[in-house]
């Protein structure tokens, strides 16, 4: 333990290792410690300042069983986003860029973790982890699966086929396409997803635009027509078009099957 600690700041550590507790409440220390409201939160406001303890949201804390040496700790990412979505009673899937990454598509490691809920939007600070929380829907979320982690917590990610449908639906927020195009490629001609899991998710998660690109995509890559029909029965007759890649011109062939520009270099 951190050399130089107060008599009351031992107590604290001491009471917390005794609960053998990962998180505090303000008001919780009170009788055992015999600290008055005042005192306990300004207790609690210079641990989260020294970097002892994580504030996880105003009145709540994430606290070590054992604080390591140097005194200098910070939760892990699953740990800090499972505390947090669970004192908001919220689901949540861990999405986008470290989804992106976790399945191999992109090799570049986030330094935040982003993660679609029902509960919270904006960004959030937990300690030393970083986190970009993205609001939706509880039909939009699902799809998922589960991994263990260290300390016995459990990550719940988009799972690989939900991951490429947002790359898709989301491109904007994560900046996915037309890189998203190439994974989906890849992925079908491995063979680590079907046609029918891709189409059930897009038909379930993604919206109109999400539909009518991966339809144009889909056919370009000459996917058997009986499952272009599944897509197609969800639009309507368009007037307007979308680009297939939105981040480059809007030249190229149309699709008036889809609705898109066939703007995709071949």
């Amino acid at each position: 333990m951190k050399t130089g600690l107060g008599k009351i700041e031992r107590q604290f550590f001491a009471y917390i290792q005794m609960r053998g507790q990962s998180t505090v409440r303000t008001g919780e220390l009170r009788s055992p410690l015999q600290l008055s409201a005042p005192r306990e939160r300004r207790l609690l406001s210079r641990l989260a300042k020294a970097g002892m303890i994580a504030r996880v949201r105003r009145g709540l804390y994430l606290v070590p069983l054992k604080l390591p040496l140097g005194g200098i700790w910070t939760p892990n990412e699953i740990l800090a986003l499972n505390t947090l979505m669970a004192n908001w009673n919220a689901r949540y899937q861990i999405c986008g860029p470290n989804a992106f990454n976790r399945y191999g598509f992109d090799e570049q490691i986030p330094n935040r973790v982003y993660a679609y809920n029902n509960r919270l939007s904006g960004e959030r600070t937990i300690g030393k982890a970083a986190f970009t929380l993205i609001k939706v829907t509880n039909d939009r979320l699902g799809s998922t699966e589960e991994v263990s982690i260290a300390e016995g917590q459990t990550a719940v990610y988009s799972s690989r086929v939900r991951t490429l449908v947002d790359a898709v639906y989301d491109w904007a927020r994560f900046n996915s396409l037309p890189r998203g195009y190439e994974w989906i490629r890849g992925e079908m001609s491995a063979k680590r997803i079907s046609v029918e899991a891709l189409l059930k998710d897009t038909l379930r998660y993604g919206d109109i635009g999400t539909i009518r690109r991966i339809g144009a995509f889909l056919e370009r890559e000459k996917v058997n027509n009986t499952w272009l029909m599944k897509l197609e029965r969800a639009l309507r007759p368009t007037s307007s078009f979308i680009p297939l890649i939105p981040t480059i011109p809007k030249r190229g062939p149309i699709s008036r099957r889809w609705g898109v520009v066939l703007n995709e270099p071949t």
